[in-house]
């Protein structure tokens, strides 16, 4: 990666295994910029990140020479606009096209997202409708990428960082759930993409790690029943 002056050095305050710290590395390995990576204990939170986050209080921070950015999406926005002259363009220049790509991040955040979390936390009928709200937001999802190989066009951007941060998560609630969330058979494209996606330079090595995201999925359930 593209090293940095002392003047802009770059630290990213995050855990391993969160796929919104994800989010963040992908950002930045894809650009190629060079970061110090503190592992935070979200049990026992540091002073640094207390300091850098006080109104929530969580990771990820993006700290730039000096300053604190917070929020995953809000810090992959940043990097894009911090480093628009390093390629890849994760925001598309077109207005209309950006405006786009940030109306499917926020139907990640919100929609998406609570109906997933409804899979991980229900119970019963509660999950089985969760499920199936999920299978929805997937099969819009599929029908939006649709021609492109990744939902930025030829190459990754926003959107598939947004939701590709969430896919080991969402591959190992289905392994303990038992239940399908992403059908080949039903979304062949968004079946491909995840393959596609997770085997991308700047993706692959900083993805969560699969054995402790199943331990901690594992865990919680075990814990509501």
């Amino acid at each position: 990666m593209e090293g940095c002056g002392e003047e802009e050095q770059v630290k990213l305050l995050g855990a391993a295994v969160s796929p919104f710290t994800a989010r963040v590395r992908m950002a930045l390995a894809l650009k190629g910029i060079h970061y110090e990576f503190i592992e935070e204990d979200i049990h026992n939170r540091s002073e640094l990140l207390l300091k850098s986050n006080p109104v929530h209080k969580k990771i990820p921070v993006l700290i730039h020479s000096g300053k604190s950015v917070c929020e995953s999406m809000i810090i992959v926005q940043y990097i894009e606009e911090a480093w628009g002259n390093k390629a890849p363009n994760l925001m598309p220049k077109d207005p209309y096209d950006r405006a786009i790509a940030r109306f499917w991040v926020a139907f990640i955040e919100d929609k998406f997202a609570q109906s997933v979390l409804g899979v991980f936390n229900g119970q019963g009928e509660q999950q089985q409708k969760a499920a199936e709200e999920s299978v929805a937001n997937f099969l819009l999802l599929e029908e939006a990428l649709s021609g492109k190989a990744y939902f930025g066009g030829d190459e990754i951007g926003l959107v598939d960082i947004s939701l590709g941060g969430l896919l080991v998560f969402i591959k190992m609630l289905e392994k303990v759930t038992n239940l399908v969330l992403i059908d080949a058979e039903r979304m062949p494209v968004l079946s491909a993409w995840v393959d596609r996606f997770s085997e991308a330079d700047g993706v692959k090595d900083v993805l969560p790690d699969r054995a402790k995201i199943f331990e901690f999925i594992s865990g919680w359930r075990a814990k509501l029943t």
